[in-house]
């Protein structure tokens, strides 16, 4: 495909991407035509017209996340010495601050980090446990069929803190105390919050008002969700934090942060004990990869879905893509039955590999995608999707990356899993519980079924591409279901269809729902739903309705990217961060 095709395709953007509005298009009865704009959706002056910021270059460091202020904390420990993980702790604690619908110290963490000094690639799974106490049989015994969404029910162990600390004992430089200092600071002095932000919050107002600690901490005078611009303090996450620095893991898991989650949860119907936060333990896990097109792309293992973007990517590779040309209607409908092939495996086989068998090594096998890729009819969208055999909704995440001076690289996603988590603050402790117990199934024979002391499916996937046994590739796409859905896309849109890292995740994206969930939820019976962007060219979105694919029109839910690519043989760093959010790429020559 050429620069000119691909130029006049990603120009046909009319409609802005940040809004939450949706609507339904019938493309197979009356396809409104898309009139492209005089030069594309940005005007610049150099780079790609439909390209929404340059990529920033650096030689010594770069860092990037959702927001400035995290970006710019996680700079200033690179430039004062830290390590890569040092960098990434401060902006994930800063985050914590800025984005509390996203992540926070009551989720989970999962990271993967390549050490430059022995070329290795380590895994941390930080995910916790459901509680001892709770059982299939009491939700049996009080009626409920589905775990809730939100609420003390939802609860498994946070284990964000215990992965900090993991994190730096292996890789760290800095004190815990240096690394938390700039969110400390700014949960005490406070921060404007963006318009992004803003309305993520007000979305959950509501949702507090049955627990006083969620209105005291989250609520501007314990009333309303703060607004664009209003200056937003958390004094009592800075306690929690300065704690922590000064105490250790212990004083969560161990300590008065632990005693008041519990305390709360035993008055509110909650399950947790003391000891579900003292045995908590994280797990150093092998990343498993699969070779892309001479590029290998590492993930973490279940009981995360890391390993759907493994197997949509082998399925792929067996295609021609360039030819076939971004944006066009073989390409997407290829990209969408790749995506039902490998999510139909997550919903039956991915869970906790301490009480599963999964299998790893046959899924993510090149003779499994080949099986797999047959079941593709280039003309028709599959509707009845069941798993093979190989012998979710939205979701609030954060994602960043750093790389330092060393080389060494973090790619870290941390999340309390819906906006808020559990919607719950435990006590005067400044921050909501996750509800990533919502994932786990009530069937009696799904391998993710909830289990005393088991870690759920889990959503969120950090991603890191070697080539020739060196990093090449940090990056990560946040947002629930969408996330496997997006890395490919940007995976695809640079090494296949040539774009520079701001641009692969710039281009419009494609989102199918309707797959079967890990909880056991079955796949809509009429093939899902494929959402759009407005870039995706009409004569495509015409083709693919002609293919039997529901397609709708929408401006939310498509992910959110940071990346860092590393050029070694010119020795600088290329950084790029999200559009659709309040995303900075920084890079240091110090």
């Amino acid at each position: 495909m050429t620069s000119r095709t691909l130029r006049a395709s990603l120009g046909l953007v009319a409609l802005p991407i940040a809004s939450c509005a949706i609507e339904s298009v019938a493309l197979a009865q009356e396809p409104s035509v898309a009139k492209p704009t005089p030069i594309g959706r940005y005007d610049r002056p150099s780079g790609p017209i439909y390209q929404s910021r340059s990529v920033v270059v650096a030689q010594h460091g770069m860092a990037c996340t959702s927001d400035p202020r995290a970006t710019a904390a996680a700079i200033g420990i690179l430039e004062n010495g830290g390590s890569a993980v040092d960098a990434a702790i401060a902006a994930n604690a800063v985050l914590g601050v800025v984005e509390p619908m996203s992540c926070g110290i009551g989720g989970d963490l999962y990271s993967i980090h390549w050490d430059s000094q022995t070329g290795k690639i380590s895994g941390l799974n930080a995910s916790g446990r459901s509680p001892a106490k709770l059982t299939r049989q009491v939700f049996a015994d009080q009626g409920i069929t589905e775990i809730p969404l939100y609420g003390p029910m939802s609860w498994s162990v946070p284990g964000c803190v215990a992965g900090w600390y993991d994190l730096h004992s292996k890789f760290g430089k800095k004190s815990m105390a240096e690394v938390l200092e700039p969110a400390i600071a700014l949960a005490e002095k406070g921060f404007p919050v963006s318009p992004v932000i803003a309305g993520y919050w007000a979305k959950t107002e509501q949702s507090f008002l049955p627990w006083k600690d969620s209105q005291a901490t989250f609520l501007i005078d314990g009333k309303r969700a703060p607004k664009a611009g209003d200056v937003f303090r958390n004094p009592r996450l800075a306690d929690s934090y300065r704690r922590i620095a000064q105490f250790g893991p212990d004083h969560f898991y161990r300590g008065p942060i632990a005693e008041q989650i519990v305390a709360f949860s035993e008055k509110n119907g909650g399950y947790f004990g003391l000891e579900d936060f003292a045995n908590h333990t994280n797990e150093w896990v092998e990343p498993v990869s699969t070779n892309y097109r001479g590029y290998d792309v590492w993930q973490i293992p279940p009981n995360g879905q890391g390993l759907a973007v493994l197997q949509m990517l082998n399925v792929l590779e067996r295609h021609d893509l360039p030819s076939m040309g971004w944006g066009s209607a073989d390409y997407t409908h290829l990209l969408i039955e790749a995506k039902k092939l490998a999510y139909a495996d997550r919903a039956r086989f991915y869970a906790d590999t301490a009480f599963e068998s999964i299998p790893i090594e046959p899924l993510r096998s090149k003779s499994y995608a080949e099986i797999q890729n047959r079941r593709i009819d280039p003309q028709r969208a599959l509707v009845d999707v069941p798993h093979g055999d190989p012998k979710l909704v939205q979701g609030d995440t954060v994602y960043l990356c750093v790389v330092d001076a060393d080389r060494n690289c973090c790619s870290l996603i941390q999340s309390n899993f819906h906006g808020f988590g559990s919607q719950v603050v435990p006590g005067e402790v400044g921050f909501a519980l996750q509800n990533r117990g919502n994932l786990f199934s009530l069937s009696e024979d799904h391998p993710n079924r909830l289990e005393p002391k088991k870690r759920p499916f889990h959503t969120i996937i950090p991603s890191l591409v070697t080539r020739d046994g060196k990093p090449v590739f940090v990056f990560g796409v946040m947002g629930g279901d969408m996330q496997p859905q997006g890395q490919v896309q940007v995976l695809v849109n640079w090494i296949d269809f040539g774009m520079n890292i701001q641009m692969a995740g710039d281009a419009a994206r494609v989102r199918h729902e309707g797959s079967a969930s890990p909880t056991g939820t079955p796949a809509d019976a009429d093939g899902g739903v494929v959402h759009y962007e407005s870039g995706l060219p009409q004569e495509t979105l015409e083709a693919l309705a002609r293919r039997g694919h529901r397609l709708q029109a929408s401006r939310t839910s498509f992910g959110g990217y940071q990346g860092i690519l590393i050029d070694w043989q010119r020795g600088i760093l290329q950084g790029a961060t999200e559009s659709r959010n309040d995303g900075l790429a920084l890079g240091t020559d110090r």
